[in-house]
């Protein structure tokens, strides 16, 4: 470092020389056309004339003396169940809500078939990939064979239970690609999806 500045002081001086002329310009070139500031008279200040008062907040009776005058309005005591009738109105609602809910979820299906042995394996069924290998695992799928007999309601029910990968059953065709595979028919599968 003390080397370059060494070889470059004419360079340093020279752009220190600018950078002075220039804040020196700006700051002269603010001053020039500027006004002197000047401060308004405040209400505070020594000789000013007293502040208007609101004369009328100043004569009117005191609000604690006021308060003993107030009566409460003749509907006051009709109104007083009006709270209880609604709450017992709102209890009366989610109850209803909740009995159309249990009416309305139908009653979990039966659980897939455990697999017997090993299982197959499941990332041979395009768009299948290790994610889903391992969530239909953990829902007792394993096999070929187990996809391949899903009927629309087992694709509804297990397709509700994949979450970000929902709808992927239908669109990548996994009961179809299933049954080739099941069957063994690798040509078939080919032909319709592509190479293994």
């Amino acid at each position: 470092m003390v080397q370059m500045i060494e070889a470059n002081w004419l360079a340093f001086v020279l752009a220190l020389l600018i950078g002075l002329l220039v804040a020196w310009w700006l700051f002269a070139r603010g001053s020039k056309g500027a006004e002197p500031r000047g401060r308004r008279p405040d209400v505070l200040d020594e000789g000013a004339e007293p502040a208007k008062r609101n004369q009328a907040l100043i004569d009117a009776p005191s609000a604690a003396s006021s308060a003993a005058t107030i009566t409460p309005p003749p509907q006051a005591g009709a109104m007083a169940g009006v709270g209880e009738v609604i709450a017992v109105a709102a209890q009366d609602e989610i109850e209803e809500a909740e009995a159309a809910r249990a009416v309305q979820e139908p009653p979990a299906g039966p659980a897939p078939e455990p697999a017997t042995g090993e299982g197959d394996d499941l990332s041979r069924i395009k768009g299948l990939g290790p994610k889903l290998v391992v969530l239909l695992q953990s829902l007792g799928v394993t096999r070929f064979e187990q996809i391949a007999g899903w009927s629309e309601e087992d694709i509804d029910r297990i397709d509700g239970q994949l979450g970000a990968f929902a709808g992927r059953i239908r669109r990548d065709s996994w009961v179809e690609q299933a049954k080739f595979l099941a069957g063994g028919d690798t040509a078939g599968f080919e032909a319709k999806f592509g190479k293994l």
